[in-house]
């Protein structure tokens, strides 16, 4: 009797002894990202860390940090190549400084619409893959912004109609395009936009139907062109050490539940720009094609900026637009 209780007692203790094992074993991953809840990359990213998990069994818990709350949008990229975080989203354009391949997809009127940008995206992929691989990531998936539209207080009978205007930018290419548009770039962040304009800081944008219904731009201009002059990508990473690190069985997974977070991060990023849209008309303002002399004139800037990009970048230009194009 006492060798069974023994042998019972043993047994319960291994039990248990495996359960703590397994409840050590969990992986914690900390996730910043520089968006509101509210924002479809961050319904993304909660849908990816929700598979991650439910792929894993549980043994990979990846927590989001919205609103640059954990680390803010500059300082993201170091953080993650560093180790300081295992995974991170970012806005692959606010690094373009660093590497001309982080800003391709910032090139304007080169690869407008969404399946020009998916053309583009997968002749950058190889090359955005390796760049990042050098920092110590793993690139994981990317997801695109809706197209990039020309918000302007009063309406355009030419892109003329821009030259002398101070025109709000957020990126090195951005401000390139004002230039070459004849306005004035102007550097301002998203939470400032509503003042600059009701100031007289700024009188046109570059930017996508998304920012424009958070903005409530309809409060300060009222023409939106529906340009689609580039779809810049958020990417999600990981660092590889720490990737590496997992057992085979759940790099698996991850990649896994990143392969399906990325189509359907495309088809949320297709569903914004229509909801911004529509939200936009709504809301008085009117929202337009641009007419074909405009898209002329816009493609004569865009054709001038490649080929700006594409020295800057040099062989990986070539390739990347090589591929594109092919």
């Amino acid at each position: 009797m006492i060798h069974r209780r023994s042998f019972i007692a043993a047994a319960v203790a291994g039990l248990l002894a495996l359960t703590g094992a397994a409840a050590q074993a969990q992986t914690k991953w900390d996730m910043p990202t520089p968006y509101s809840d509210g924002e479809f990359h961050t319904r993304n990213v909660v849908l990816f860390a929700e598979d991650v998990a439910k792929r894993t069994n549980g043994g990979v818990a990846i927590k989001v940090h919205s609103t640059g709350s954990l680390i803010k949008h500059p300082d993201i990229l170091r953080a993650v190549s560093t180790g300081q975080v295992p995974i991170a989203e970012f806005l692959l354009g606010q690094f373009g400084n660093e590497d001309p391949v982080f800003a391709a997809d910032n090139v304007p009127f080169v690869a407008t619409g969404y399946d020009n940008a998916l053309k583009f995206y997968r002749a950058q992929r190889p090359l955005l893959e390796k760049k990042l691989g050098a920092r110590g990531l793993t690139l994981l998936y990317s997801v695109p912004w809706p197209g990039q539209g020309i918000y302007t207080k009063e309406p355009l009978k030419s892109v003329a109609d821009l030259k002398g205007t101070k025109f709000r930018t957020y990126s090195p290419l951005t401000a390139r395009l004002a230039e070459l548009l004849g306005a004035s770039p102007t550097v301002i962040q998203v939470p400032e936009i509503p003042q600059m304009f009701a100031t007289g800081a700024v009188q046109a944008m570059i930017t996508s139907s998304a920012t424009g219904t958070s903005t409530k731009a309809w409060e300060f201009v009222k023409n939106y062109y529906t340009t689609s002059a580039f779809h810049p990508k958020n990417v999600v990473v990981a660092n590889t050490r720490a990737f590496k690190g997992l057992p085979k069985a759940q790099q698996d997974a991850v990649l896994a539940a990143a392969k399906a977070a990325e189509p359907r991060g495309w088809e949320m990023s297709k569903a914004r720009e229509k909801e911004g849209d529509e939200l936009l008309a709504k809301n008085g303002m009117a929202v337009r094609a641009p007419d074909q002399a405009m898209k002329d004139a816009f493609a004569k800037v865009g054709a001038q900026m490649a080929q700006e990009w594409e020295k800057s970048a040099g062989a990986d230009g070539q390739a990347i637009l090589k591929a594109y194009r092919k």
